[in-house]
């Protein structure tokens, strides 16, 4: 941070987040890569490039954060929410086909707790019915689909476009902050255009053109080099980082499998077709009543754990807009999971007394 302040520019896209952007495109094979103010702001861009207009319909999980959605209803968009698979919080692409309408205009698929959505399926349904496919990879940095040939790819290089979050509750943190990946060219210039204000500035300073001016619609998206600076300091210990918390991760499902087998409660599941990021480490309980005498004791032993997601189906803002559908997988999860502690300085003992807590 103080190397970005000495370089003299504060504002955005300067020394540091095209350092950042560079690394993103290097190493996770985006190709392209805007760093934005929040994820927010990357779904925001996204739902402007997918060109969403009133009346288009767009298909996410009902069990997601209200950015996810808030982004194309911002647009115009109908949401359109479909369950989360059966054994995890993911979208359960078995049900997409059906929800599709000559209205329809994107799929967004959650990549929940960093654990990859089956995109395999998702890419073929889009590629068959021309869809456009945004990945809210919020919470996926460094975690990765495999297909059917073994073939790993990083998510958010996967579909049309993807969006990133820094948020400090994730792995790699600036504050607050985000990033748009934009993998399909066609969108590369606009996106520029759009990420600064809907002018044509990044083309002047490239030289492109002689001035600068308006040229379509936009926002003020991009972060300042304070921020880019600090998620390069983040970025520069990603190694670290990471194995630090698949360490954490792994001494959590060591310490309660036993004791979530016998008692009805589910632990992450990781697909065939995804890796671990350790971004989170949660319990699906038998029931809400269980999920709140966990959570007391817990309390009752100065360990903070929290509920997360509650169906955005069933949300007083979109409950009379949703089309009455049931979500059954969507509503136990809502009631029943449970979030515990889970950051890079938590120890060893930290966790093993987590574990002791509620295996007692």
């Amino acid at each position: 941070m103080y190397d970005a302040v000495q370089t003299g520019k504060l504002s955005g896209n300067g020394y540091f987040s095209k350092k950042c952007q560079s690394l993103f495109e290097d190493n996770f094979h985006f190709k392209k890569s805007l760093l934005t103010s929040s994820c927010t702001d990357a779904l925001e861009m996204s739902a402007i490039l997918c060109n969403i207009q009133p009346g288009d319909e767009v298909i996410m999980p009902s069990y997601t954060f209200v950015s996810t959605a808030n982004a194309f209803v911002l647009r115009g968009a109908n949401i359109i929410f479909a369950d989360s698979e059966n054994n995890n919080p993911n979208i359960d692409p078995a049900l997409i086909e059906s929800l599709i309408t000559t209205k329809t205009k994107a799929i967004v698929p959650v990549h929940y707790a960093g654990v990859s959505c089956d995109m395999s399926s998702i890419m073929e349904i889009a590629s068959k019915y021309n869809l456009m496919v945004v990945e809210d990879a919020a919470q996926a940095i460094d975690s990765y689909h495999i297909d059917a040939d073994g073939n790993k790819r990083a998510l958010g290089s996967i579909g049309h476009l993807a969006a990133f979050s820094f948020h400090e509750t994730k792995n790699i943190i600036s504050g607050e902050g985000g990033m748009l990946a934009i993998n399909d060219q066609q969108f590369s210039h606009r996106a520029e255009i759009i990420w600064e204000k809907g002018t044509n500035r990044s083309s002047f300073f490239r030289g492109e053109v002689d001035k600068y001016g308006w040229v379509d619609v936009g926002s003020s998206f991009l972060p300042s080099e304070i921020t880019a600076a600090f998620l390069w300091a983040q970025l520069e210990q990603l190694d670290n980082i990471q194995s630090k918390r698949k360490s954490i991760w792994d001494r959590y499902y060591n310490g309660l499998s036993e004791w979530a087998l016998n008692n009805g409660v589910g632990l992450p599941v990781i697909p065939d077709y995804a890796t671990n990021n350790a971004h989170m480490f949660y319990l699906v309980c038998p029931s809400l009543e269980y999920r709140n005498d966990v959570l007391a004791k817990l309390k009752k032993n100065d360990i903070h754990a929290v509920f997360h997601y509650q169906s955005l189906h069933k949300s007083p803002f979109y409950k009379d807009k949703h089309d009455g559908r049931d979500l059954p997988n969507s509503d136990r999860i809502t009631d029943c999971l449970l979030r515990l502690p889970m950051y890079y300085d938590l120890s060893e003992s930290d966790v093993d007394r987590i574990v002791e807590v509620i295996t007692k």
